[in-house]
Formats: C-alpha cells, structure tokens, sequence
C-alpha cells in the first residue's frame, strides 16, 4: 500500500480553517451506487433496459419457470432469465452444467424433455450457491457422479449445506470428460471465487461455459462479478476467447452470447481500468490533502483518504458513464462498484 504518512504529514502543516474544498463535494447525479438510495425517484432516474437487450430476453412460460435452447451436438441451455446452466445429451447418458437454486429443481424434467437417457454426470463451476443450490434435486439419482474442483469440494464439506450435495470426484487443474462419444473439457481458473471457477467445454458443439464472467448485452455484476482477484480477471477475456466456440454461457440474466459479447465486455473492463489508471495517477495528493484538511483538519486521516478515493471513483464515473450508457445495460447501476474495485487494484496492486 502506497503510504499514507507523506499525506498526513503534509495535512498537518495545514490546519487553518476555510470552506471545505468544492472540488471535493460528492456530486454525482442521483440515481447513483454512491449516494446509496432506492427512492421509487431516483430508482426510476435509472436507464432503462436497452430495447436492443429487452428484445432477447427469453420467452418463459410461468408454469414452467425456465426456458430451454437447442444449440445442437446435444447441448442444451437452461434460463429463467435470472440464471443460467445446460446440459449435454450423449449415447451414453447426460452430463448437466451447473443447477442454480432458482430452478435446479425442474433440471431433471427439463432433461426427460429431449432424452430418455440417464443423468450420470452433474458438473459444479464453483462453489456459490445460487448456481448450485439446486443440485439437493438430483440427491436420489442412482450412481451420479457429482464432479468438482477439489477446492471447491473441500469447501463445501465444511459449509455441510444440504442444498450443495458434495462432490464425489474432484480434480486439481484439469479434467476432460468422454461420455457416449461426447468430449467435455473442463479447466480451473481463478478470476472470480476463491476457491476457483471452471471453464466447460464442448468442443464438437462449440459451447463454452464460463460462470459470472461475462453477462450478454449487460456489463458485469456488483464489483465485477464479485471477483475476489482483479489481476486475473483482466486476464479472463483473453482465456474466453482462445476457445473455439459459436454459443457462450456466462450463468446470467437474459440471454446467452457469443464471441461478440465477450469482446465488448473486454472492452468495458480495460477501459473501466485504464480510466481509473490515469485518473488515479493524475492527481497530485499532496494539492489535495492539503485542500481537504484546510476543512476538517489533519487528524481525522480516514476521512481525508476516503476523500481522495471518493474524488477518483467520482471523476472516472462521470467520464465513463457518457461512452457506455447506451452499449450496455445496466452502466449506472454498476459502474460506480467496478471504478471502486479496478481502484483497489490499481492502488494496492497494480504497477505504475
């Protein structure tokens, strides 16, 4: 962490009282993740949905409560447009992606749909539950390998939720699948969650599953989707793409994607990145320690720095916000949280 003594020091020296710097007001514009409201005004000051994304969400019958995609060579997508998993048909039985809480419960009716064949083969991406919390549905199905990443297995045996049933077989690095003449590949990664995230590849279908990392038509969730390492996130598009493939899952909202959206996404996040960079290491603390303190004095130093980390998270949003709002969906509801997350890395880990 770069010291905060040179601004506290040079704070002290400053104790005269004046009007606290209008440099430093909060003035973003409400509705706005930094002033923290949800009024039903400033809630409906939010952009809309973009029509070019409200036109793909899927048709889902309430009755029902999932929607179902035939992407060919036996893979299958499943959405409520909340979540999102899939499954592969082989001559052999069937392996499912994934069984978010939300609809786990129907995967079993969804597969009988298309196939008589057996589920044999239940695969986790990571460890959270709102992805896998629904696999308590598949806990009576006869000789069901649950696979995992070890990590992730060890993790669920100390959580004992009822709902994640427990990996029977595990792997450190890499696993490839052959089922009934079917490949799947699957690859740890470790963009997201501690514990690790799974690539799942079906490379005579061209489908690529890649959970909480790119959302189609939207930017990513809250702080980049929850991503517990900003380093190899920034890293992640590039895997994505090295893959052949035609259809793309990223486990949300509504709809699946394809190479195009993984490339915007990339593009989103190495400018929300490279903004924050410049904008950060464009301001001379010293001015501005100096001009807070003037105010509040030197002692309360939390404040003085929340001050300068509020001042970058303030300036990237107004300058990013204008190039993205009519891209992607969803830019002011989480732009404020990604600028707050690609500043912890670019203060705490990044280089110069």
């Amino acid at each position: 962490m770069r010291t905060l003594a040179l601004l506290f020091i040079f704070a002290a020296a400053l104790c005269s009282q004046a009007s606290f710097a209008q440099e430093s007001q909060p003035t973003a514009k409400q509705p706005s993740a930094l002033a923290g409201t949800d009024s039903p005004e400033a809630l409906r000051e939010h952009a809309p949905v973009l029509p070019a994304v409200r036109a793909k969400y899927w048709k889902i019958d309430p009755a029902v409560g999932y929607g179902m995609k035939d992407f060919g060579n036996g893979v299958y997508a499943l959405s409520d447009n909340g979540w999102q998993s899939a499954f592969l048909v082989t001559d052999a039985g069937v392996i499912v992606f994934d069984a978010p809480a939300s609809y786990g419960k129907h995967i079993p009716e969804a597969v009988a749909k298309v196939t008589n064949k057996p589920i044999k083969m239940l695969v986790y991406s990571h460890i959270h539950k709102d992805h896998i919390g629904g696999s308590v549905a598949f806990k009576n199905i006869p000789g069901l390998q649950i696979i995992a990443l070890d990590t992730v297995s060890d993790f669920l045996k100390q959580m004992n939720d009822p709902n994640r049933l427990i990996p029977t077989v595990t792997f450190n690095s890499a696993k490839t699948i052959n089922l009934g003449g079917k490949t799947v590949e699957l690859t740890r990664h470790n963009y997201h969650s501690s514990e690790g995230d799974l690539f799942i590849y079906v490379p005579e279908a061209k489908f690529l599953m890649a959970v909480d990392s790119v959302t189609s038509g939207y930017v990513p969730f809250q702080d980049f989707d929850l991503s517990t390492n900003f380093h190899e996130y920034l890293k992640m598009f590039d895997e994505i793409l090295a893959y052949k493939f035609d259809n793309f899952i990223g486990g949300h909202l509504t709809d699946t994607g394809n190479r195009k959206d993984v490339e915007n996404t990339k593009e989103y996040t190495n400018d929300v990145y490279q903004t924050v960079k410049r904008i950060h290491n464009g301001l001379n603390e010293r001015a501005f320690g100096a001009d807070i303190a003037k105010t509040i004095g030197p002692d309360n130093e939390f404040l003085i720095f929340k001050a300068l980390l509020d001042k970058v998270t303030r300036d990237s949003v107004a300058e990013l916000e204008p190039r993205w709002i009519n891209r992607l969906a969803g830019v002011d509801v989480w732009l404020p949280s990604h600028v707050r997350a690609a500043l912890i890395y670019v203060r705490w880990d990044d280089k110069e």
